[in-house]
């Protein structure tokens, strides 16, 4: 019983333990609690409480450097304003000092340089003045010598001979028939043409009469010798037969003078006919050389119109480019500048020192939080129009990155030009003021041009028709017009800014320029007021496309240069055996001469081919062989007349076989290409057609000037006859009275002032101008032209 009182009380015990535990956990728990809720009410209160006296005193702090910062901008203004003052103050002194040394040592050489000229020009006239005197003096001394000469002479002539007097008389006297009769056939050749048919019918008539006279005469004759003949076979002795015979004879002899007049006088008619007829002929040349000249000077009368009217368009052109640059210089020049500088900052700025806000009313604000309100808005305007900045210039390095790739070519149109002109018609970019993308793509193709043939015939391609869209496209802006975009800009609020960024941007069309149906083709090619930019670019344009124009013709012209030195004369031992050999041997040597020139049909195909693979205009690719070939024209004419090796008619023959490949060239070309090249050669063809043709001497000067050479000038036609010389046949020149002909016509075109040079100058101009560029390509449809797949990604 005992050890289960003591169990029992120690189950007791240990229940009441637990018990007591319990509830002292409560119990202190419960005040815990209390305790912390105190504590953080506590200490929420005094954290308020220290928040807000941070924040009064960092409200003091803002307020006290803003007050810091106005004070200090205005003590460091004003000390600026003074340094400036005082600076300007010191330029303006010391620029009058150097401008005043520098108009005072100006002056002083002006006066030294007057000074030394007056000098030099006395000396230089004192010793003409004694040249002259010293030459006149050596002139007459030799005058009076040669005078002196000449009289001694003539008194030794009068003293062999008296009828010096008469023959002078006699010759005054033809000579002052001949004058007449010089008058007399000019007034009559005038009323040629009308009496011409009379003159002919007259003369035939004559004709006829004398020819029955001398039927009439020769019967005579026959019947004369008849009765001389029976009355000598009648006469019995021969003492009676000498007068009988000499009567006979004297009638024969009498006769026989009569039919002799009779033959003079139908030789002298004949002649006389023969001069009418020549008459005729020069007359009727004449009408027909002056049908040729009226019928030319039709033709120039109607270029000269087109010409003015070309004048005309391009005057007005430049007329009103003329006043858009006049408008830029006006917008560019300080007063502008100021006073568009001045009305942006009246309306945009706004600052507490002068209380502007968006209305333009004065008020003084009282609150500093209204003031950083108001300074902050501005730039809160900026960002929308600086992001589109940002976006516009990413969408320009696209399009730099694009072009300056060869993007090749879609069904004959150039993707570069197109592209280009898309993006510019897109982004407005021909009526802004201001932009560099112009010059961003001008700098491109500068950079990309090589003197690579197909990087040159790309560009060239390019170029041409993208000048031919902004030439179709643009038009010069008048002075009305003109209003200033940043002007409008500054003006407008924040969402009309936003919504005129959006509707200039490259992204308001979305997916519309990635399919090429964005832009219609009404829109494509309407007539756009272009500023002062595009009309630069499209003047830079132009000047690059004459600048590879140019660079082509020259590469052409070097390749070929080195072979046409070859092409004039052909090599000796080649002709001996050209001479000597056989046939096959001949055709060999031939073949072999020949290659020369087979290397410049080489070179022109190969350019042909270039352009036609980079798809060049035809118009251009025209105008590069049309040059060739006058520089072909001009370097072997001008050869052949300076090398007189040269003027041999085996020569002529190899160069007649080189031409003879030139002009199969030009047939295989077309006219497309090769257009009117072959006409550039007239002179070097004329001249060896007239090496190679046979029979020279016969061959009158009407015949060569009209005929042969209608286009080589007489000292052009005398060097090469007086230089020709045959090695191969052994024929000769033209006769003695062609050359003295010739000779008698170059000292009357010397004595009229005729330019006697014979030499071919070489036309290295550029021979289009953008108008002919843009009449002569046809319109293309930019919409069928498919983007590049980089463009295509950033659509």
């Amino acid at each position: 019983m005992a050890e289960l009182d003591a169990r029992r009380a120690e189950v007791l015990g240990h229940a009441a333990r637990t018990i007591q535990r319990q509830i002292r956990t409560y119990i202190a728990r419960k005040e815990f609690i209390a305790l912390r809720k105190a504590a953080i009410m506590l200490q929420s209160h005094w954290r308020g409480i220290s928040a807000c006296k941070l924040y009064e005193q960092l409200r003091r702090e803002a307020a006290a450097l803003k007050i810091q910062k106005n004070f200090r901008r205005h003590t460091a203004r004003e000390s600026y304003l003074t340094v400036r003052s005082s600076t300007i103050t010191l330029q303006t002194g010391l620029r009058a000092m150097a401008a005043r040394n520098e108009f005072r040592f100006r002056k002083q050489t002006k006066a030294a340089i007057i000074i030394q000229a007056t000098l030099r020009c006395h000396a230089a006239y004192s010793y003409y003045k004694s040249l002259q005197k010293a030459a006149i003096t050596t002139q007459c001394g030799w005058r009076r010598r040669v005078a002196r000469r000449e009289l001694r002479k003539l008194k030794m002539a009068a003293r062999e001979t008296g009828a010096l007097k008469e023959a002078k008389d006699k010759l005054e006297k033809r000579v002052e028939e001949l004058t007449w009769r010089l008058q007399l056939e000019k007034r009559l050749r005038t009323d040629l043409e009308e009496e011409k048919a009379q003159e002919i019918a007259k003369l035939q008539e004559s004709l006829q009469a004398m020819q029955l006279q001398v039927e009439e005469a020769n019967a005579r004759v026959k019947k004369e010798q008849e009765a001389a003949r029976k009355a000598i076979e009648e006469a019995p002795p021969i003492i009676k037969e000498t007068p009988v015979i000499v009567q006979d004879t004297e009638k024969v002899n009498s006769l026989t003078a009569e039919v002799e007049s009779l033959k003079a006088s139908l030789q002298s008619e004949r002649k006389a006919t023969e001069e009418a007829c020549n008459a005729c002929t020069d007359a009727e040349a004449r009408n027909a050389e002056l049908v040729k000249k009226l019928e030319d000077s039709e033709r120039r009368v109607d270029q000269l119109q087109e010409s003015v009217q070309r004048l005309e368009e391009k005057l007005s052109n430049s007329q009103s480019e003329i006043q858009v640059l006049r408008q830029q210089s006006l917008a560019i020049s300080p007063t502008g500048k100021s006073l568009t500088t001045r009305q942006r900052t009246m309306i945009v700025q706004r600052t507490p020192e002068n209380g502007n806000v968006t209305n333009g009313e004065t008020k003084v604000l009282s609150d500093m939080t209204l003031a950083i309100s108001n300074v902050r808005e501005p730039e809160s305007e900026e960002k929308p129009q600086k992001c589109l900045n940002e976006k516009q210039q990413e969408n320009q390095d696209i399009l730099i990155k694009c072009i300056s790739q060869n993007l090749g070519f879609s069904g004959c149109k150039p993707i570069a030009a197109c592209v280009i002109y898309k993006c510019l018609l897109h982004w407005r970019s021909f009526e802004v003021e201001k932009t560099t993308v112009f010059d961003r793509i001008i700098q491109t193709i500068a950079s990309s041009i090589e003197d690579n043939n197909d990087v040159l015939a790309y560009w060239l391609s390019n170029s041409s028709t993208l000048l031919m869209l902004l030439q179709r496209t643009l038009k010069a802006s008048g002075a009305a017009s003109w209003t200033p975009q940043r002007r409008r800009a500054s003006s407008a609020s924040l969402f009309g800014r936003m919504s005129q960024g959006l509707r200039s941007s490259p992204q308001s069309a979305g997916l519309s320029f990635l399919n090429g149906r964005g832009l219609s083709r009404l829109d494509d090619l309407r007539q756009v007021e272009a500023k002062y930019p595009a009309l630069l670019f499209k003047q830079q344009l132009t000047a690059f496309l004459e600048k590879i124009y140019g660079m082509i013709r020259d590469n052409l012209k070097k390749e070929i240069s080195p072979l046409i030195g070859l092409c004039i004369q052909a090599p000796r031992t080649s002709r001996a055996s050209m001479v000597k050999g056989r046939s096959h041997a001949n055709a060999v040597v031939q073949k072999a001469l020949i290659a020369h020139w087979q290397s410049i049909v080489k070179s022109l195909n190969r350019y042909l081919n270039i352009m036609k693979a980079n798809h060049v205009p035809p118009f251009l690719a025209r105008k590069v062989f049309t040059q060739i070939f006058s520089f072909i024209n001009v370097q072997l004419f001008n050869s052949l007349l300076l090398r007189r090796e040269c003027c041999s008619f085996s020569n002529g023959e190899y160069v007649k076989a080189g031409l003879a490949e030139l002009e199969q060239w030009c047939n295989e070309a077309t006219e497309e290409y090769a257009g009117l090249a072959w006409d550039e050669l007239k002179h070097i063809r004329q001249a060896i057609g007239f090496l190679v043709i046979h029979q020279k001497p016969k061959k009158t000067l009407n015949e060569i000037t009209k005929e042969l050479c209608p286009v080589l000038s007489i000292q052009q036609l005398y060097r090469i006859s007086t230089m020709y010389w045959d090695d191969k046949y052994g024929t000769h020149s033209v006769s003695s009275d062609v050359i003295a002909n010739m000779r008698a016509m170059m000292t009357e075109d010397t004595n009229n002032a005729v330019s006697s040079s014979f030499l071919l100058d070489d036309d290295s101009s550029i021979p289009f101008t953008v108008d002919d560029i843009s009449k002569s390509l046809q319109q293309i449809d930019i919409a069928d032209v498919d983007p590049p797949a980089l463009i295509r990604e950033n659509s």
